[in-house]
């Protein structure tokens, strides 16, 4: 095994109460901010608007923000999610948005939404002219109806030119569907079992739009609350469940010293996110649960170590053995600890505003984690061990000691008594 340390011998419990200190300050200044400030919540928590957008050409996440702005939402407020990379081109063109929901209903945020980015995101339509990437079937029939570029009204029976722009604009919508949800081209439409003067009727009636609305929906403050609820229980039960595992596998003070530190690192990482105002997704759950059992695990190891030492050297201080478990370890530590930040950081510097939450919440929960299982859960242990020395040792005392009763007498007192009578 690779080592970073040869034979370290840092005192790490000689400085818990800095290190503690430390833990107080932060944890202090999380709670008082979150009590304050309170949280980012992000759509998922605080409740939204959620659309699936599908460009024609590969959108710019930039100008995409900056027409919703222009439509009145927060820059800092809305969330762009980009599909894979290594799709197919339809699906590379795809983005979910998330928006504060503004309106009644999804249908008001899903006008309101596409109305900026129609004004604002790529070349505004004209206003005699129909986005065929944004409407039905019906809607073209009646426009291409309306116009009746071919005339059909006047040569056909009544009625049946209804019925042939009907098809038609089901045919223009089938073909824009099978595309992908968007057409890039109007003369892309084949023509085939129709005039060919239908083309020139489709280019009067309609343009081609930037963009096709795929789905829309609303996360509601309420179903928002009970992700939340649900989110906070799971912790918990992880923190029950791996409680019980420890006080099984080792010793009950074990399982309490890790949860606690696991708790510390948790409140940490909710008080950092509350003072920077970072915001708090689903992500962000799945990052805290990811927090809770790497800090475990990294606890676990040194614990183990601990106990494999007070076995073996049952004479020697508490102290000096659970200093010299932690420093054992710190190779073991460091490296895991340090490759994994590696890894976080490279998803905080390039993984996007998706990923921002997840990932520093991961950032944040590994220095700490990695930090409590030495600074915290340490002393915890040595503090529990120290007591239940004293404790024993008290009890020792207390039934080696000579037993006095009412009757017995100093025995000076006995020999004052003697020569009074001699």
């Amino acid at each position: 095994m690779m080592e970073l340390f040869r034979n370290p011998n840092y005192d790490f419990l000689g400085k818990a109460k800095y290190f503690i200190a430390f833990s107080v300050v932060v944890l202090v200044a999380g709670c008082i901010s979150m009590v304050v400030r309170g949280f980012n919540l992000g759509v998922d928590f605080a409740g939204g608007t959620k659309l699936t957008v599908r460009f024609v050409s590969p959108p710019d996440e930039n100008q995409i923000r900056e027409a919703l702005r222009k439509g009145g939402y927060a820059p800092d407020k809305v969330v762009i999610q980009r599909t894979g990379k290594q799709l197919s081109q339809t699906d590379r063109n795809e983005v979910f948005i998330n928006t504060p929901q503004t309106e009644a209903d999804v249908d008001g945020d899903k006008r309101k939404i596409t109305a900026a980015l129609q004004q604002h995101y790529g070349t505004p339509i004209p206003p005699d002219k129909l986005d065929v990437n944004l409407i039905g079937a019906a809607t073209l029939a009646d426009r291409l109806t309306e116009l009746d570029v071919l005339d059909l009204k006047k040569t056909l029976p009544p009625g049946e030119a209804e019925k042939e722009y009907r098809r038609f604009a089901e045919h223009v919508i089938q073909v824009r569907d099978a595309a992908g949800g968007t057409l890039a081209d109007l003369k892309a439409v084949p023509l085939a079992g129709f005039d060919a003067k239908m083309g020139e009727a489709l280019e009067k009636a309609a343009a081609i739009g930037a963009f096709n609305v795929v789905s829309a929906e609303i996360v509601g403050p309420q179903v928002g609350k009970d992700l939340r609820n649900r989110a906070i229980i799971v912790t918990i039960v992880a923190c029950i469940g791996m409680l019980f595992f420890i006080a099984f596998r080792f010793e009950w003070i074990y399982g309490v010293a890790a949860v606690i530190a696991v708790i510390h690192d948790v409140l940490i990482t909710l008080g950092l996110f509350s003072l920077f105002q970072w915001e708090i997704s689903l992500t962000f759950i799945a990052a805290m649960l990811t927090l809770v059992g790497y800090s475990m695990n990294d606890t676990i190891v040194i614990f183990d170590r601990v106990r494999e030492q007070l076995a073996q050297r049952r004479r020697d201080d508490i102290a000096k053995v659970t200093n010299d478990a932690i420093n054992q370890t710190l190779s073991r530590t460091v490296i895991t600890s340090g490759l994994t930040l590696l890894s976080v950081l490279a998803l905080v510097l390039f993984g996007g505003d998706v990923l921002r939450s997840f990932s520093l919440a991961l950032l944040v929960g590994i220095i700490f984690g990695t930090y409590s299982s030495v600074a915290i859960a340490g002393p915890i242990l040595l503090w529990w061990k120290r007591y239940l020395e004293q404790r024993q040792r008290k009890t020792s005392s207390e039934a080696t000691a000579p037993v006095r009763t009412g009757e017995e007498k100093p025995a000076r007192q006995r020999a004052k008594s003697a020569s009074v009578r001699s």
